[in-house]
């Protein structure tokens, strides 16, 4: 035949894989399948108690926020279950919009449903937002419409692989005017810092991790925390630990050992920029920590602050290093580039 041809092939996901084709979405990425654990001479295991993944604190903020606020949409690219937005797809139909899998149109009708004065939440993953990065600078900063921008699965992602490695997102928001961006170190600090980005009228991300948290309480109250507002959470001596996000833990753990001074920094953009200072000249060493690229990420940040104050304190910044991360568990990949806590 000549001229043009047209082609349309139904997949079915799982195809020849029983247990995937009975349930296509919670086949759609599985970790290592590993054996069932001896049951003890009891018959009984300890199972211990589950905590809540980043993508459910998400959802249920989304739906406790939904209740509230009539103008706020829910945008996803395909990644419902993923993103943790089932229970809000269910109680708000209407106000839900799944564009399948096109991230610059999620980002561009977000932008336009702004200008209409509603209040979009794009729920979307630190990999997927590259796709999308030139309507979030052109249809979203340079206007500086309201939406915000929920980035899961950002840092290491475990069994997911290099491809899905939110490594990226820091260096590529930071360097675009209009943007605020926030790195919640527990789960009420993601819920409470989603809730500030959604008060806040102009372009407002907020990045979170794939898998659990370290198990903070999360209070059903939603605070407003002050955007670029760093807390110190340890007081030390001699070395200052500036930690950007959920590695928190594991720099408390190593300040422990140092006894050195921990800043939970909260905000890559805008940077406390009074409490790095402070910082800086009141320690002799300063770290900087991210689960993210080292190069232009938030220690990038931190460099450039204290060179344009002429503060000299040497400064080590720890983070994803110059290279793809390959498969692994989360534990063995943090430990791989030395972002565990004996690493730190």
């Amino acid at each position: 035949l000549q001229g043009p041809q047209f082609l349309h092939i139904r997949t079915m996901k799982g195809k020849g894989f029983a247990p995937a084709e009975a349930d296509p979405v919670g086949y759609h990425a599985i970790n290592k399948i590993e054996a069932k654990p001896a049951r003890r001479a009891s018959g009984l295991r300890r199972v211990k108690p589950r905590l809540p993944k980043y993508q459910e604190v998400f959802g249920r903020w989304l739906c406790d926020m939904a209740e509230q606020d009539k103008r706020l949409i829910g945008i996803t690219p395909a990644m419902c279950e993923g993103s943790g937005m089932v229970e809000f797809a269910k109680r708000f139909p209407e106000r839900y919009y799944d564009v399948a899998i096109a991230e610059q149109h999620a980002i561009t009708l977000a932008a336009g449903m702004a200008c209409d004065g509603l209040k979009p939440v794009v729920a979307i993953y630190s990999t997927f937002l590259q796709r999308g990065y030139d309507q979030l600078i052109h249809d979203v900063a340079l206007q500086e419409l309201d939406v915000t921008f929920a980035i899961d699965r950002a840092g290491l992602v475990g069994q997911d692989g290099p491809t899905h490695h939110g490594a990226f997102d820091l260096s590529y928001l930071r360097c675009i005017p209009n943007m605020v961006i926030g790195a919640p170190s527990d789960e009420n600090e993601c819920r409470q810092m989603l809730y500030t980005a959604f008060q806040y009228e102009g372009p407002a991300a907020i990045r979170y991790p794939r898998g659990t948290g370290p198990g903070a309480i999360i209070a059903d109250e939603m605070l407003e925390l002050e955007i670029g507002k760093a807390v110190e959470v340890r007081k030390g001596e001699r070395v200052a630990i500036l930690c950007f996000g959920t590695l928190l833990p594991e720099a408390i753990a190593a300040a422990d050992e140092l006894n050195a001074t921990v800043v939970d920094m909260r905000w890559v953009k805008p940077m406390d920029e009074a409490r790095v200072i402070e910082a800086a000249r009141s320690h002799p060493l300063l770290v900087t920590v991210e689960e993210s690229s080292i190069t232009g990420g938030a220690g990038s940040g931190v460099n450039a602050l204290l060179s344009a104050h002429n503060i000299f304190t040497p400064t080590l910044n720890l983070g994803i290093p110059d290279q793809f991360i390959e498969h692994g568990s989360h534990d063995e990949q943090k430990a791989w580039i030395k972002l565990d806590a004996d690493g730190i």
